[in-house]
């Protein structure tokens, strides 16, 4: 792997990546392998940002994601640095069930890619008909995948004029972007019990269902139609492994290391690198900056102010979450995965979060056991829990942990009563629709709030998944990769397009390499791995031909004949 390096040109572009989340040490692997030299500068004294790690004792907990979905896309970045997650030690399982749904009144419905178990557990609530309607939903979510990856998630927006690009404008009305994935779902669910199983997953995205674009029902369609993994010794390996290769091809870490700015040229134009908090260090320089760090914090704290950074403080934000991490001294087999906890005021509990920006009354919550699939994530016959009970996010970005809503009387946050209303909420919750009580058998906690959020990883209104996705956030309307207006300076994350989630995110660092590859002028030496796998090499058996439908032959047939009694027929008349 290291050959292109050797055969590079003496002077290399120099890059500094601000921020070692999976986005920026994706980029800066990627980079690297394409010849530049690049510089990581991370706040923390650990890789990952959110999609990090939790040690007390013999437990460990993935602090932030839990859930590998759409695995494609992690295969398509280590594929594109010339290896694989297997080569790198990252081992994935998959976790079956994939959910089990725990409902108020003590019923449970357990989500599978097993089609077996789907129709069993739907024809349970809406008869055979609701199996059938099932597999229609499947077709529009698995349109709505498809059309994302392609025309979404693997395409830049540089401008307004990107949105009406012909290859993309005749899917629009096909991905549903104006109807929300309540709306979409509840075509094919009569039952208030199965639109909520199916709509569950915006929180994913840190929005409300019934504000979500339907669009957002691919994400329910990967769960569905490719499971969902986990990477044992926690989510962190994946990033671990992409730090590993960055290493290889000479990306230079450095922990520890708080920026105060993003620095400028004397006009303000340029990004020349980067100064640092402690004063005792020099600034370090670059021919280019990609900053990895949330976005509305960047613009409004590592750059000079402008009117465009502070508008994003009043963009529409995802929620933020209160987590707990549990240390158990006994096992609680009753606890699969990944469990869902349903409130029985399901409408309203979002409008406490999107809308009061407070913890509802009945919280919904989601309770990962890692130690279910993976046994080195406790100690033998115990059981490490994260729970993840959605929040308001904080009412902006200078709120303290005790501090009231400005300009919103009241209404007040007080984080310490919401953490022991919400710890109180889910152990009785638990109690009472599994009949098991885990208060006892918790040796130790650590606890995650919107402020430690904010605090930790410089998260704008501690929100833990960046600006919303609704219509107006996404596309051409959300915050580009590069900056309007200072040269030389790009971004990477999930504020930023595409979106949010680590899948998402390792997409976006894809496109924001050959953007910057293509500035650089060195988008022709990519290396050979970096290119799509070219068919063929293979016979391919007269039973593999696909083969075109009658009609469609026929018309085929039709067309030609038309076609050659045209051209005749001009022929005599030239002739």
């Amino acid at each position: 792997m290291g050959e292109f390096l050797e055969k590079s040109d003496a002077r290399r572009p120099s890059i500094i990546v601000v921020g070692a989340g999976a986005g920026g040490v994706a980029t800066a692997a990627r980079l690297a392998a394409a010849g530049c030299k690049v510089t990581v500068v991370e706040k923390n004294d650990f890789s990952g940002g959110r999609c990090s790690l939790i040690h007390r004792q013999n437990y460990r907990f993935d602090q932030g994601p839990s859930l590998l979905l759409l695995p494609g896309l992690f295969h398509e970045t280590f594929h594109d640095l010339g290896t694989s997650l297997e080569d790198e030690g990252v081992h994935i399982v998959k976790c079956e069930p994939n959910y089990t749904v725990h409902f108020h009144d003590d019923t449970a419905f357990k989500m599978s890619t097993d089609i077996a178990t789907m129709k069993r557990e739907i024809e349970r609530f809406e008869g055979k008909e609701g199996f059938e309607r099932y597999l229609g939903y499947l077709q529009e979510s698995h349109r709505h995948y498809e059309l994302s990856i392609i025309h979404v998630l693997k395409k830049n927006f540089y401008s307004y004029l990107s949105m009406v690009r012909p290859t993309f404008l005749q899917y629009l009305q096909t991905l549903h972007p104006f109807e929300s994935v309540w709306g979409r779902t509840s075509m094919y669910f009569k039952t208030e019990r199965l639109r909520r199983v199916f709509t569950f997953a915006s929180m994913y995205m840190g929005m409300s269902p019934f504000d979500a674009p339907g669009t957002y029902s691919l994400l329910q369609y990967t769960e569905l139609a490719e499971g969902i993994w986990y990477p044992i010794g926690g989510f962190h390996k994946v990033v671990e492994a992409l730090v590993n290769i960055g290493s290889r091809f000479g990306v230079e870490y450095h922990y520890n290391s708080p920026i105060k700015e993003i620095q400028l040229s004397a006009d303000g134009k340029r990004a020349t690198g980067v100064t640092f908090q402690d004063p005792s260090r020099p600034p370090l320089s670059a021919d280019l900056v990609i900053c990895n760090a949330d976005l509305t914090y960047a613009y409004n704290q590592l750059l000079p102010t402008t009117t465009y950074g502070k508008s994003l403080t009043k963009r529409e934000t995802s929620c933020s979450s209160i987590s707990f991490y549990w240390a158990l001294d006994k096992q609680f087999p009753e606890l699969t995965a990944h469990n869902i906890f349903l409130a029985e005021e399901y409408g309203e509990s979002f409008d406490s979060i999107f809308k009061k920006h407070l913890i509802p009354d009945q919280p919904s919550f989601y309770i990962n056991v890692p130690s279910r699939v993976d046994p080195t994530a406790a100690p033998e016959g115990c059981d490490s829990i994260v729970v993840l009970v959605p929040v308001g996010h904080l009412f902006d970005s200078k709120s303290d942990l005790h501090e009231g809503a400005q300009g919103k009387p009241g209404i007040s946050q007080d984080w310490d009563a919401m953490v022991s209303t919400a710890r109180d909420t889910i152990l009785r919750t638990i109690e009472a629709r599994l009949k098991i009580s885990l208060g006892p058998h918790i040796i130790d906690e650590v606890v995650n709030t919107p402020p430690t959020w904010r605090d930790s990883f410089n998260l704008d209104r501690g929100a833990i998944l960046g600006l919303s996705h609704s219509f107006f956030n996404v596309l051409s309307f959300r915050p580009k990769t590069k900056h309007p207006s200072i040269k030389d300076l790009y971004f990477v994350g999930a504020s930023t397009h595409p979106g949010t989630g680590v899948p998402i995110v390792l997409a976006g660092a894809k496109l924001v390499t050959d953007q910057v590859l293509r500035h650089l002028g060195l988008h022709h030496q990519i290396p050979k791995f970096f290119s799509p796998e070219k068919k063929g090499g293979r016979n391919v058996s007269p039973l593999d031909v696909q083969q075109s439908s009658i009609v469609w032959q026929a018309f085929q047939v039709i067309l030609a004949l038309i076609m050659t009694y045209l051209l005749w027929t001009t022929f005599q008349r030239v002739y």
